[in-house]
């Protein structure tokens, strides 16, 4: 009797997280690559900006060269920077400097940021499969791409 009703509470417990339990279901992974793609392009011909685009799709420009260290991606950074969506909004900035492990960040800063050099500044656009990809995340919504404007102020 007590294995029944145990298996009865385990069937009891799948059927009431299915997907009309109100739970958040896993986003489906999808490729955004090529909306991704023009969404930057464009951005970047409407504010008449160049710039450079590595391998994996992050668009990048260096505004301001620094003099001084690059970061590795085992390097702490501390960097202010404004990150934003191509409509504007701004969904997150640090304008006094905060220190972060680079090998904790998305993918597009362990990218980008070691294209910098301390002192430096720049803009990084990221597509979504090296940002949050599907995930919406802090009003940011699946499949974005994110503007990061920044500068390093110091390699650790």
């Amino acid at each position: 009797m007590k294995k029944l009703l145990f298996a009865f509470s385990i069937l009891t417990f799948f059927i009431s997280c299915s997907s009309d339990s109100g739970l958040e279901k896993i986003p489906e992974k999808i490729d955004y690559s090529v909306e991704n793609e023009k969404e930057i392009t464009d951005y970047l011909v409407k504010n008449n900006l160049t710039a450079k685009k590595t391998d994996t799709g992050l668009h990048y420009i260096i505004t301001e060269e620094g003099t001084g260290k690059q970061p590795i991606t085992q390097s702490s950074i501390t960097v202010t920077y404004k990150g934003s969506l191509t409509n504007g909004k701004v969904f997150d900035q640090n304008t006094s400097g905060a220190t972060f492990p680079l090998s904790k960040l998305i993918l597009g800063w362990q990218q980008g940021l070691p294209f910098f050099k301390e002192g430096g500044s720049g803009i990084l656009f990221v597509p979504a499969h090296l940002g949050y990809g599907s995930y919406s995340v802090s009003g940011i919504p699946g499949g974005s791409v994110l503007i990061f404007e920044i500068k390093l102020i110091t390699v650790n």
